[in-house]
């Protein structure tokens, strides 16, 4: 797939041209004639002889943008000052920090907030626990937990580099659920060191969302979290991405009018995603389910399962199908992938059933060119946002967090996930609904309200006296 110009690419350079004439209206066809999107041209300086221009232009990739820069260098009359990485300069010194809630104005707010007032509020916990959910931020505060190892599509690329994804989940649960999340990147890929270093950080949280940690590893570490604390341990590569794939499977299935019993879903990847998705589609009431991973479509006869690939293969491909993906998927109604680029094509997505569905989610590039598939499928989804449905996990975590936070549970539950993943499905309205809107905008102002709820009822939870949602984030 060619790539398109993305404002994740985007940059702006500084540079002059001659005043008058028609030198600015020649940069932008340059732009333009070398794939580019200008999308801003802001004049920081003007003279009777130059103009000085900061031009913002979107690129398809670093490469494509520093092509954009010499096009906008050989036109005649410009001078080049300097060019910024907008994605970079947004990143400068971090994106998060924390603030107080109290101003410090004199010695009286000083002495309340800290010494000697804090202490009466520490002896108070002391012997009561619980307060501490009452008298501190931990009733509102999330710690997102990597070790780096499975950081988006870029691997084992270590804590220092996976910490702007980190700082970036920390934003999301702040702007959309009003959550303090703080990142906690460990220098370790030990599983026992990471449970041990989870739990003694714990008293200070009441939820842990863990990010990015590689298959099979996340699998014992969120087991054995789960097992060992009193506060709500989600791994969202996991459960985020399966509750978001089955709301969109709730809408899609609306749209080509078919029953979850009865449909059959061939599934690429048995990884963290992978699994997460098989085992809440089986709660939801798929019956008919055939998964494959980088060695072939799993089943009870193939040799070398581990204790994962084992129960896999035990729960579902009923009728011991043994041959590879394009074949598993003859007559399905679903293909869901979150596994490789390029595995498929349009004529692989050709066999399968009338008004099929297909989601083809690894990132950047999916299983099957959307086009492709778009020729054959009723409805497509993608992990990408420059084409619809795009499956994304924020629109999830912040609203299930908030929930359970509210609820003060202190699990998450399966159960919980279908809540959730209904909630979110019932977003798009009837009159909205339609092949191309499956799943609403993580903007949408009932997304993460509607999540929220539907989690903490699930919880047994009681909705607070102050909704906890940010001032801007409309009630329902």
């Amino acid at each position: 797939m060619t790539a398109l110009p993305s404002v994740s690419y985007s940059i702006t350079v500084r540079l002059e041209v001659p005043a008058g004439g028609s030198t600015v209206s020649k940069l932008t066809t340059a732009v333009e004639q070398a794939g580019g999107l200008v999308t801003a041209l802001d004049v920081t300086a003007s003279g009777h002889e130059r103009l000085r221009i900061d031009v913002t232009c979107a690129a398809a990739d670093t490469e494509h943008a520093g092509r954009l820069v010499e096009a906008m260098r050989a036109v005649p009359g410009v001078e080049i000052g300097r060019v910024s990485d907008r994605t970079f300069l947004m990143h400068l010194g971090g994106k998060i920090s924390m603030e107080a809630k109290h101003p410090i104005r004199n010695r009286d707010d000083l002495s309340m907030i800290y010494t000697p007032g804090v202490a009466r509020v520490c002896l108070a916990i002391a012997a009561n626990p619980d307060d501490a959910r009452r008298l501190t931020i931990k009733r509102n505060s999330v710690a997102v937990v990597t070790d780096g190892s499975a950081v988006l599509g870029l691997g084992n690329i270590g804590p220092k580099a996976a910490l702007p994804v980190m700082e970036g989940k920390a934003a999301l649960f702040k702007r959309f659920a009003g959550i303090d999340a703080w990142p906690l990147c460990l220098d370790t890929q030990d599983p026992d060191e990471i449970v041990s270093i989870v739990k003694a950080i714990a008293p200070g949280f009441a939820g842990i969302n863990l990010e990015d940690i590689s298959a099979p590893r996340c699998f014992e570490i969120e087991a054995r979290l789960r097992e060992e604390l009193d506060i709500p341990v989600f791994h969202d590569d996991q459960h985020g991405t399966a509750v978001v794939v089955l709301a969109a499977l709730f809408n899609a299935l609306r749209v080509v009018g078919k029953d979850i019993s009865e449909i059959r879903v061939v599934l690429s990847g048995a990884g963290a995603a992978g699994t997460a998705i098989l085992k809440l589609l089986l709660k939801a009431g798929v019956k008919d389910t055939i998964v494959a991973d980088i060695a072939g479509v799993i089943h009870t006869e193939r040799e070398g399962l581990s204790p994962e690939l084992r129960w896999i293969a035990e729960n579902t491909n009923a009728a011991k199908y043994s041959g590879d993906l394009k074949g598993a998927l003859s007559g399905a109604d679903v293909f869901i992938g979150v596994s490789a680029p390029n595995i498929l094509n349009g004529a692989d997505i050709a066999t399968m059933n009338k008004d099929a569905i297909v989601f083809a989610l690894a990132n950047p590039d999916p299983e099957v060119d959307p086009a492709a598939a778009h020729e054959h499928a009723a409805v497509v989804a993608t992990g990408r946002s420059d084409f619809p449905n795009q499956i994304n996990n924020v629109l999830v975590f912040p609203g299930v967090f908030r929930g359970l936070l509210d609820a003060q549970s202190s699990k998450v539950s399966i159960d919980m996930e279908l809540a959730a993943a209904k909630a979110l499905a019932s977003v798009v309205t009837d009159d909205e609904l339609n092949a191309d809107y499956i799943v609403p905008s993580v903007f949408h102002p009932e997304v993460h309200t509607r999540v929220a709820h539907a989690v903490r009822d699930a919880a047994g939870g009681k909705a607070p006296a102050h909704e906890s949602f940010p001032d801007d984030a409309p009630a329902l």
